[in-house]
C-alpha cells in the first residue's frame, strides 16, 4: 500500500462517544528523503529544530526502517517493530534514519475514554516507545482502519473506536507478555492456571505448589498477579464463582449442593464470596432464571391460545 492519510471532523455525538479518530495514515519514507513531508496541516507539520505539541493522541507502528524519537523525557532508538506513543500536550519529535527511510502507520485520536485508558499506568509507564516486532494483529488493525475511514459510511466513527479500543488492548498484551516470554516461570503459570481449572473443587496449596517448581512463594505470587492480573488464590476462587454460577443457571441442584461441590465448607462464606463478584446472592440469581423461564412459559401458553387470525395481527 503507497503512502495515504486522511483527516477527520467528528461530529458532536462522535465526540459524546468518547472515543474518536482524528487522523489515519500510512507514510512510506525512502532512504534520504526529506521528513516530515510538506503535505500536511499545519498543526501536524513540524520542523525537527522545534518539534511541535499535538492536541490528540498519537500511536505510530514503525513496520520497516530506523529512527529516532525525543521527547522531555530524552531519547529513543526507533526500529522496525517499534510502537511511538505520544500523548497531547508533550513536546516531541521524531524521523527515520537518513539512511534508512521508514515505513510508519499511524493514528491520531481524543476522547474521555481514550484519556482514561492511556493515562492508566497499567498501559503508560511515560515510556513513548515499546518494541513490539513485526505482529501481523497490528497490522492488521491498521488496514482495517484504513478501510473504515475511505469509506466513510455512518457510523464508521464508532467502529473506528472499537478498532483503536482493540490496538490498545494489543499493546497491553505485548508489555505483560515482555516480562515472560521465553522464561521458566511463564511456563510454570500457565501450568499451574491449567491445574487450577482441572481441580477447582479442590483445596489448593499455592505455598506447595510454588515449593513443587522450586519458586519462593512470594516470588510465585508476584509473577503470577503480573501474568494473570490477580494472585493465584484470588484466581482460583474467580474461577469457582463463575463455574458455581453456571450450575446455578444450568442445574436443579441445590445451592448448598453446588458450594459443597465446589469445595467451599462454609455456605455462608460461598453466599458472601458470590454476591461480592457477581453483585447478586447465589438466591437471587437463581430466583431472576425462574421469573425469566416462568415468563417465557407463560408467553408461550398465551400464544396457543390466541386465535388463528390474531396470531398474524
Amino acid at each position: 500500500m503507497d503512502s495515504f492519510f486522511k483527516y477527520l471532523t467528528p461530529a458532536r455525538e462522535d465526540e459524546k462517544w468518547g472515543l474518536f479518530l482524528k487522523v489515519a495514515g500510512r507514510e512510506v519514507i525512502s532512504q534520504k528523503a526529506k521528513y516530515p513531508t510538506n503535505t500536511h496541516p499545519n498543526n501536524y507539520f513540524f520542523i525537527w529544530d522545534n518539534g511541535r505539541v499535538l492536541n490528540e493522541f498519537q500511536i505510530n507502528y514503525i513496520t520497516k526502517g530506523s529512527g529516532v524519537y525525543e521527547d522531555a523525557s530524552g531519547k529513543y532508538a526507533v526500529r522496525q517493530g517499534s510502537i511511538l506513543i505520544t500523548k497531547p500536550g508533550v513536546w516531541h519529535r521524531y524521523r527515520p534514519d537518513f539512511r534508512t527511510g521508514w515505513t510508519e502507520n499511524y493514528i491520531g485520536f481524543d476522547g474521555s475514554i481514550a484519556k482514561a485508558l492511556i493515562m492508566n499506568p497499567m498501559f503508560f509507564d511515560n515510556k513513548p516507545i515499546i518494541h513490539i516486532g513485526e505482529r501481523e494483529e497490528f497490522v492488521d488493525t491498521y488496514q482495517k482502519l484504513y478501510d473504515y475511514i475511505l469509506e466513510e459510511k455512518p457510523g464508521y466513527q464508532q467502529v473506528s473506536a472499537g478498532m483503536i479500543m482493540k490496538l490498545l488492548g494489543y499493546i497491553v498484551s505485548c508489555k505483560k507478555q515482555g516480562s515472560f516470554s521465553g522464561k521458566r516461570i511463564e511456563k510454570i503459570i500457565q501450568e499451574v492456571c491449567f491445574y487450577i481449572r482441572e481441580n477447582l473443587e479442590k483445596d489448593l496449596d499455592f505455598k506447595k505448589i510454588a515449593d513443587d517448581h522450586n519458586l519462593g512463594y512470594s516470588y510465585f505470587r508476584k509473577m503470577f498477579k503480573k501474568y494473570t492480573g490477580v494472585p493465584p488464590v484470588k484466581y482460583h476462587l474467580d474461577l469457582k464463582l463463575i463455574r458455581a454460577k453456571e450450575m446455578i443457571l444450568s442445574s436443579n441442584k441445590i445451592i448448598k449442593e453446588i458450594s459443597y461441590d465446589l469445595g467451599f465448607q462454609s455456605i455462608y462464606y460461598f453466599s458472601r464470596a458470590f454476591k461480592n463478584k457477581m453483585g447478586v446472592s447465589p438466591i437471587e440469581i437463581r430466583q431472576c432464571q425462574k421469573s425469566i423461564e416462568s415468563e417465557k412459559i407463560r408467553n408461550a401458553t398465551y400464544h396457543e391460545k390466541l386465535p388463528l387470525e390474531m396470531e398474524w395481527v
